[in-house]
């Protein structure tokens, strides 16, 4: 009968799992908690019941850590094609696809601001375009930006998220971890800060570059962090993997994290860090 038959199809809640800024009137959390959009986005994009730390975008991390205003740096910066690459599609179509999908450039954005009146530069990545893929323009800019941290003897905050090397760019894409590599061993020469934030995923190739390198190795809680994939990981050993593994709080347990931070409390704790590094009096 007419009356049980929705006529009206114009409001649509979808939700999906792991996904970036959850669109629609509601979002489902992968325990299956549903949170109001509004709501969540209050609560710094982490839901309430179940604590789950929904993928979030450079964005959202700058609103979230810097004061208010920032200055972005080197935004004109785009991949080209040097090698020609075609596999489904070519490479150029790829990117602007991308470019059209995230009205990104690429797949790191830099920033530098104020945080809690102190200057900070941010080197964050976006999953969304590409999957956080590691080619030319994010070891570039990464690269840049670490120059500019220490010609301007500001801290530095990477934020991590992606899936690994950026198989279209093929052997440029892998050069950007000991560019990338390089660059920090600088930093450190300067004495100039640097935290690392690792966010869900951090695998591959960042992973085995800048992400692992910070004075301070953080994490959201969570977030898979590793090299390969666990599959990958236990056809190679032909063992099985315990329980967790990859997940921030492993991989904290195994001493290569330092500190495991909620979004709401990243902030703060980012700034104490740089505080005790640069040995300055902790507010």
């Amino acid at each position: 009968m007419a009356w049980f038959k929705r006529r009206n199809k114009g409001i649509q809640t979808p939700t999906q799992e792991k996904k970036d800024i959850p669109k629609g009137l509601w979002y489902k959390s992968p325990t299956g908690k549903v949170i109001d959009t509004d709501e969540l986005q209050k609560n710094f994009y982490v839901s309430p019941e179940d604590d789950y730390h929904v993928r979030i975008g450079s964005n959202e991390y700058f609103t979230i850590l810097f004061d208010g205003k920032f200055k972005e740096l080197d935004r004109s910066l785009s991949s080209k094609d040097p090698l020609k690459f075609i596999d489904k599609k070519k490479y150029t179509d790829r990117l602007k696809e991308a470019k059209n999908k995230t009205k990104l450039n690429d797949a790191v954005r830099t920033a530098v601001g104020k945080s809690y009146g102190k200057d900070l530069v941010i080197a964050c990545m976006d999953f969304s375009f590409i999957g956080g893929s590691m080619g030319s323009v994010v070891g570039e800019k990464i690269a840049r930006a670490i120059n500019y941290s220490i010609n301007k003897k500001i801290p530095l905050l990477i934020i991590s998220k992606s899936g690994g090397a950026r198989m279209m760019e093929a052997a440029i894409s892998l050069m950007q971890l000991a560019k990338t590599s390089a660059k920090l061993a600088q930093l450190a020469e300067a004495k100039v800060p640097y935290i690392s934030l690792c966010t869900d995923p951090t695998t591959g190739g960042t992973t085995a570059s800048f992400a692992m390198l910070g004075d301070v190795n953080i994490s959201e809680p969570g977030a898979l962090i590793g090299f390969a994939g666990p599959r990958v990981v236990k056809d190679t050993t032909g063992k099985d993997l315990p329980e967790g593994f990859q997940t921030a709080e492993f991989v904290l347990d195994h001493g290569f994290l330092d500190f495991i931070s909620h979004r709401r409390d990243l902030k703060k704790k980012i700034n104490l860090f740089i505080d005790l590094i640069s040995n300055k009096p902790v507010r």
